[in-house]
């Protein structure tokens, strides 16, 4: 069992990486405004088995293969800030979007559902970096099984980011119509998430292997 001392800070970031939007939060959005709420649950399930197949990747040695190899760790972190700069400039630019606004989707079955939410979990960069950089450094090997911890990790990451997820899509519909009849609020959104997103682009870029 990882202690407090490293549970905590690594539940705090994985609160604060779900609370910005990225290509998960995105899809869920979109499909439970064009589809409804159960459908973006159905997408959500699928999203949760991306986090789980993520989390197994880890704990059973990508990561160690990851940091091996030289230069990888380094380019996989400065690739994750550029790509989290790259989110929040689509955030402020002008003509920018919020996710809460609606995209048209075609009505999906379940299947379907499913298994978009679990490739769009799949190509998501935010959850590889998640997985490959961040996890590791929350990892002390004198607390006992590395295994293990990598799992207890894991889990914690995933209960609070299919929790986050599943209250934004729950919730979606009625934060859209909030934000589209108060331009100045989804002004505020967007630049709120762009400041979150620069932050951790510039944190990541400067931290260095442990």
């Amino acid at each position: 069992m990882p202690d407090l001392a490293h549970l905590l800070p690594f539940a705090l970031i994985a609160l604060g990486m779900g609370l910005t939007p990225g290509p998960n939060m995105i899809y869920l959005i979109s499909r439970s405004i064009a589809q409804g709420a159960g459908a973006g649950m159905i997408s959500l399930a699928g999203v949760a088995l991306g986090f789980v197949f993520y989390m197994l990747c880890a704990a059973f040695g990508i990561t160690a293969l990851l940091f091996a190899v030289p230069y990888a760790y380094d380019a996989l972190r400065l690739g994750g800030a550029a790509y989290l700069l790259w989110l929040a400039w689509q955030a402020v630019k002008p003509g920018g979007r919020s996710p809460f606004q609606v995209k048209d989707l075609p009505v999906d079955g379940p299947r379907k559902l499913f298994l978009m939410g679990f490739l769009t979990n799949l190509l998501n960069p935010k959850i590889a970096m998640l997985y490959l950089a961040l996890l590791p450094q929350f990892i002390d090997p004198a607390a006992g099984d590395v295994l293990s911890q990598s799992l207890v990790l894991g889990a914690v990451q995933i209960a609070i980011s299919v929790s986050v997820n599943a209250l934004i899509a729950l919730a979606a519909g009625s934060i859209a119509v909030f934000l589209r009849t108060r331009p100045f609020w989804a002004l505020v959104q967007r630049w709120l998430m762009g400041t979150v997103l620069a932050g951790f682009a510039v944190r990541m870029a400067m931290e260095s292997r442990r």
